[in-house]
Parts: structure tokens; sequence; C-alpha cells
């Protein structure tokens, strides 16, 4: 798939494979997503210089581009973004059948989704364990 980033360019989820992929739903009005989005900073920090890359998919809606920005200045979230700001209808959403956020969705280095819907330790363990194999 490919989406604009904040800035307006575009970029595409094969720019930025990693060892392993997450490929992070969410939204800057959804609470759950916000009270996640420290975990998968901690995460982040932890795994991206062992090869741990993040993309984020905003479900923003088409008026909310300046929430979506803040969110992810306030959160720390020092990763990938992209947004269609198309609400439920963002098209990548579609794609992996996403009907609730957040939602993550972990790829190993061929792309293939090897873990879905982890959150907090549960992530951690699972992304350790993908880069110690």
């Amino acid at each position: 798939f490919s989406a604009p980033t904040p800035d307006g360019d575009i970029i595409k989820l094969s720019d930025i494979k990693g060892e392993i992929t997450l490929i992070d739903f969410w939204a800057s009005w959804c609470k759950p997503c916000r009270i996640e989005n420290p975990n998968v900073v901690k995460v982040y920090e932890k795994y991206h210089d062992k090869g741990l890359e993040i993309i984020s998919v905003s479900l923003d809606k088409p008026d909310k581009k300046d929430a979506w920005i803040k969110a992810i200045e306030d959160d720390n979230l020092q990763w990938h973004h992209v947004s269609n700001l198309k609400y439920w209808q963002d098209p990548i959403a579609l794609l992996y059948g996403v009907r609730s956020i957040p939602a993550a969705f972990v790829l190993n280095k061929d792309g293939i989704i090897v873990a879905k819907n982890l959150r907090g330790a549960q992530l951690d363990a699972k992304i350790e364990e993908l880069l110690n194999e």
C-alpha cells in the first residue's frame, strides 16, 4: 500500500520494511489508541536499532489533519505516519479488514503477517521473539 504522510509525501510500505514491521492503525480521537501509544513508543525505542520499523495508519477524518499531526507530536511518535483522512473508509484499513482501533499487524521481513492485535507486554514479547529467531 501507499498513502500520504503528514507533509503530503507518498510513502509505500515496501519503502520502509524492516526485519519486523508493525502496521499500527489508530486515530487522534481514539482514547484506547492514545493510551496504547506510550507502549508502542517503548517497543520502538527498544527494538528500532535491531530492525523494527513502524508505520502508523491514522483513521482521522478529512477535517482533522491538524489533530492528527498534533497527536503525533504530543505522543512522541517518531516513526512513519500515513493517512488518507477517510475515517473508516481508509483504503488501507479496508484492505486489512480493520473494524476497530487500535489494531496492529506484525509483519516479518517477507511481508507476511505473523501476529496481530497485540498490545503492551504481549507486543514487546512478540517483537523480541521474532528479532531473536
